[in-house]
């Protein structure tokens, strides 16, 4: 009785009351707080609440998890989940339930959502190129071949720039494409050829100016300052490793990991068990430090105080803490096998982290590293918070 005398309450000073008014009061949440729990191995996710660190949801039919990563509506009602055999699931994120769903391709590899809102791209591996669909309706806007001169090549490293623009990389021609779409459905292509062998993963820096590709196939990395009316590909950490043989790389460094902690970039090396500083404005190496293994991800806390890293297999059981003022290593501990993502809530005060083969995720105090709870989850991956939702390149 009170919602419906609100409401009328509402209507009687002038406010306009949008969409169905739920008999429930347990719907009149906000979803700031909110996130997904990816679980790999059974085609599902969770929806859980960061504040209360409880599992509101689970939901079923998503296809393969495998490699799967999220981004969210601008009001952060809905999680839009990339599958790797090519489903693009829209959830909803209050009702607990499919929104919508289509498979638009045979292997997918990610996607991102465009600064305002209406438009979502898929990043395929099969058959190649990208694919845009509008977000309210998952109807399909465009289509992108990535095509070269060998036929169609698996497309990376997709992430969303400023100005209804989508940036992203062709690893079998060494390409990076942007595809803008300011003008309407159909988008202007600008390419940028020859910017190095086998580019794998790239990242946008936050503020939108800046698009890196890890290189491969050599030495080095491939940087775009989209800020720079020439626009030209840019060689940087062109001698990093160079003369050094590799270690087998067991999992590729995820880019999206990779921190920006106050005027230095944090990466993880590819096939060397360290991570990297780079001046951000020079993008000069300015340091190394030697981890645990292979790193994975290099998440830096909101304020940049310290880094958290993992690791590929064998060392997956670990996670290093560094101080960014010394770059040495302050906490090393194992959460269990298989640490897969680590999630920092929007303000910092903690961090998510799943431990797949122990079907857990953990929830840390961020500055005392005391594990504050515990939850089961199946095989879970991806950690994915809504305050991703209003961030460049997330």
């Amino acid at each position: 009785m009170r919602v419906v005398w609100t409401a009328l309450f509402m209507l009687a000073m002038g406010t306009v009351v949008a969409g169905t008014l739920f008999a429930e009061e347990s719907y009149l949440r906000g979803t700031g707080d909110l996130g997904i729990v990816i679980e790999r191995a059974s085609g599902s996710l969770l929806i859980i609440d960061s504040s209360t660190h409880t599992v509101l949801n689970r939901v079923d039919g998503l296809g393969d998890l495998s490699h799967a990563s999220a981004v969210f509506s601008r009001d952060t009602r809905y999680a839009f989940v990339f599958g790797r055999d090519g489903g693009l699931t829209k959830v909803d994120l209050l009702k607990g339930s499919i929104a919508g769903r289509v498979v638009q391709a045979g292997n997918a590899i990610g996607g991102a959502i465009s600064d305002d809102g209406t438009l979502v791209a898929v990043s395929n591996y099969e058959p190649g190129g990208v694919r845009v669909f509008d977000a309210d309706t998952l109807e399909p806007v465009a289509a992108i071949p990535a095509e070269w001169s060998q036929g169609q090549s698996k497309t990376v490293g997709l992430v969303d720039a400023p100005g209804r623009k989508f940036i992203f990389t062709l690893w079998d021609a060494g390409e990076t494409w942007i595809a803008d779409f300011s003008g309407g459905k159909k988008p202007k292509i600008t390419k940028f050829k020859q910017i190095g062998d086998r580019p794998y993963d790239a990242l946008i820096t936050a503020d939108g100016r800046h698009y890196i590709a890890g290189l491969y196939g050599e030495d080095g990395l491939t940087m775009l300052d989209l800020w720079d009316p020439e626009m030209k590909p840019r060689r940087i950490l062109s001698d990093y490793g160079r003369g050094e043989e590799k270690l087998p790389v067991y999992k590729m460094p995820h880019l999206e990991g990779w921190a920006l902690a106050g005027e230095r970039f944090v990466l993880p090396a590819v096939g060397r068990h360290e991570v990297l500083w780079v001046d951000r404005r020079s993008f000069k190496e300015g340091g190394r430090t030697k981890v645990h293994g292979q790193p994975v991800f290099a998440v830096a806390r909101p304020d940049g105080r310290h880094v958290w890293v993992n690791f590929a297999h064998p060392n997956n059981d670990t996670i290093q803490v560094i101080d960014t003022q010394t770059g040495k290593i302050i906490k090393q501990w194992k959460p269990g096998p298989a640490v897969l993502h680590m999630e920092f809530t929007a303000r910092g005060h903690e961090v998510w982290v799943s431990v797949r083969d122990s079907d857990k995720v953990q929830v840390y105090d961020a500055r005392t590293f005391e594990k504050k709870s515990e939850m089961p989850a199946k095989s879970p991956s991806g950690i994915f918070l809504t305050s991703r939702a209003h961030r460049t390149g997330l």
